[in-house]
């Protein structure tokens, strides 16, 4: 595709991400710093597709594509879901690690009327634009575009295991992700690792979306029953 405009405001999220930790404790409750970079992940992804063209099909969410996202996202997702139930329920128990937080998250909070399956699509939807859709994609044009010129035998792999790499390690790290799931935040890196990769080898974003909901359907449905 050509060039892209704006895409350095992925860097906005990135950076609030990384300075969240060097705020002290009682900074770091207020609700509007713990949200701010997705709020400033969600504004950049406005305003950069307002100056971009066809940014439907730079993020992978052409229609044609949804057939090819639900083939992949239904296995991926119910692989990681039953994959990282055993992991909360068995290892992380074995190792002395809590869980039994996982009874007051908001998610557990919420009606399951609610969350089944509406709202966790919902959310899955809007943690997918955000991390996989707008910083992924945009992540990889900054790579591709400082280091394809210099680089052209490794530029290739390196820009896009960067790029994934970073994007998961945000997404892992962003400040409602650690808040509400404390030790267990560490989960959501091998799921960005997977969900990127998916992203990048196909170009769909439907996949990520189908994944991530079915992953989050099959997590919730179970601890849900296992700790009422």
């Amino acid at each position: 595709m050509d060039s892209e405009r704006l895409a350095a405001l992925a860097l906005a999220p990135v950076l609030t991400t990384g300075l969240f930790y060097a705020l002290p404790p009682r900074l770091q409750n207020q609700p509007a710093i713990l949200f701010l970079p997705q709020i400033l992940a969600y504004l950049g992804l406005a305003a950069w597709a307002s100056q971009n063209v066809d940014c439907l099909a730079r993020m992978g969410l052409k229609l044609r594509l949804l057939r090819q996202g639900l083939q992949w996202g239904l296995p991926t997702g119910l692989v990681l879901g039953f994959l990282n139930v055993a992991v909360i329920l068995r290892l992380v128990p074995l190792l002395g690690g809590d869980i039994e937080f996982l009874r007051e998250t908001p998610h557990a909070r919420a009606p399951a009327a609610l969350m089944l399956p509406w709202g966790i699509l919902l959310i899955a939807i809007a943690v997918e634009l955000n991390f996989r859709g707008f910083l992924l994609g945009r992540l990889l044009a900054l790579c591709q575009r400082a280091w394809l010129s210099r680089y052209p035998r490794v530029g290739p792999v390196l820009a896009p295991a960067v790029a994934i790499a970073g994007a998961s390690t945000v997404f892992a790290f962003d400040p409602f992700m650690v808040t509400t799931f404390k030790h267990l935040h560490w989960i959501a890196i091998w799921d960005g690792l997977v969900w990127g990769m998916i992203w990048w080898r196909l170009r769909n974003l439907y996949a990520p979306i189908i994944a991530h909901a079915v992953e989050v359907m099959v997590m919730y449905s179970i601890i849900k029953v296992v700790l009422p």
